[in-house]
């Protein structure tokens, strides 16, 4: 029997309850299929402060660089808001893993399910037969990492803040790599968004993936597209997207802007890899005000394991069954985020085991 060997970091508010419920699903989905999951959990963010004094423990970098995957729950909170921002669980834990491991891709699917699309703020016609959309966002360079970057008192008196975008063509054309792989997959359609008609670096950008994609596999259709118009174009009509690719800032603007489409962030997975290993994690944040209250939506967490399947240990019909069941449960059971008339309201816990259920039926 092969064993997928990974490190799950629960991390803080409703991190430990969806990760628990998603490592259920993952040992009975292997039971089924003949895997099985060797993990340890450790602290992360908030409680790795708590514990250990810092949001990323000497302890939980070891552990994950003994392992294949990393799957991570959420951190943060208010408890955790006064620390010094460079102290603070998401600054002090997430980025010093992505650099790390070298994770410089982001794959984070804005799918909306037909089953839901009365939920999405958008007009019916628009979602009625779903949303298929992945986002690739370069992680690791851009405007986040690059240096100097500091805020200091000038001659008048006032403060002044420094942030610095860098990017390299070999940093650009990795990402790419990373896009065209996933396009090929799909419908060989990849829009770049950038701003070239402002920033040298995205001059940069449009050239290098221009090239890259030119060089990889010519059939891939590539419109580029600046940031701004892409935001109102991905509300307006995401139908006309397949594949986006996009630096570090716009990728975080432009994947919460797809993800508000999907009514809730409770569905959303998503995938940091690239690098040494692989990292994933539900869009969702940690949702301090409904934390130990079994109203979470584990199935953003249970999608993301389905991700680490699929990339990391290379079982992409796991990934599949896990997809299915979902989709299978969601015609009769919601948790609260997605609520809809005639469904039936269940908590975390029961989600989880409503998945469960559904996957045994599936495979039965």
């Amino acid at each position: 029997m092969n064993t997928l060997r990974f490190t799950n970091l629960p991390g803080d508010g409703i991190g430990p309850e969806v990760m628990s419920v998603t490592l259920e699903v993952l040992e009975s989905l292997g039971n089924q299929t003949g895997f099985s999951i060797e993990t340890s959990a450790h602290d992360v963010g908030g409680i790795g402060i708590d514990n250990h004094g810092t949001a990323l423990p000497e302890s939980t970098l070891n552990a994950c660089q003994n392992s294949d995957a990393i799957l991570f729950g959420s951190v943060g909170g208010p408890k955790w808001e006064n620390l010094p921002p460079q102290e603070q669980p998401e600054r002090a834990a997430l980025l010093p893993i992505r650099k790390a491991f070298e994770l410089f891709a982001n794959l984070r699917p804005g799918n909306l399910y037909p089953e839901l699309a009365d939920l999405s703020p958008l007009r019916p016609s628009t979602v009625s037969s779903g949303i298929d959309v992945l986002c690739v966002r370069e992680l690791t360079g851009g405007i986040y990492f690059g240096q100097p970057k500091c805020t200091k008192n000038i001659e008048n008196g006032e403060e002044q803040a420094l942030d610095t975008m860098i990017y390299k063509t070999s940093e650009i054309e990795r990402i790419t790599e990373i896009a065209a792989k996933a396009a090929a997959l799909r419908q060989k359609k990849i829009c770049s968004v950038d701003k070239a008609n402002v920033l040298e670096t995205s001059v940069l950008w449009r050239k290098v993936v221009t090239a890259c994609v030119e060089r990889i596999d010519p059939t891939i259709e590539l419109p580029h597209m600046y940031v701004d118009n892409a935001a109102m174009q991905i509300i307006r009509d995401p139908k006309q997207f397949d594949t986006m690719v996009t630096t570090n800032m716009f990728g975080d603007i432009i994947s919460d802007a797809a993800a508000m489409m999907t009514g809730s962030l409770g569905m959303l997975p998503s995938a940091s890899i690239g690098g040494l290993i692989g990292m994933y994690e539900p869009v969702h944040g940690s949702a301090p005000d409904i934390t130990d209250q079994d109203k979470a939506n584990p199935l953003a967490m249970i999608l993301s394991a389905g991700m680490m399947m699929r990339y990391s240990f290379n079982l992409s019909e796991a990934d599949e069954m896990i997809k299915k069941a979902v989709v299978d449960t969601l015609e009769k059971y919601r948790t609260i985020d997605i609520m809809a008339e005639g469904k039936i309201q269940i908590g975390c816990q029961e989600m989880g085991e409503k998945v469960l259920q559904t996957l045994e039926e599936n495979n039965s």
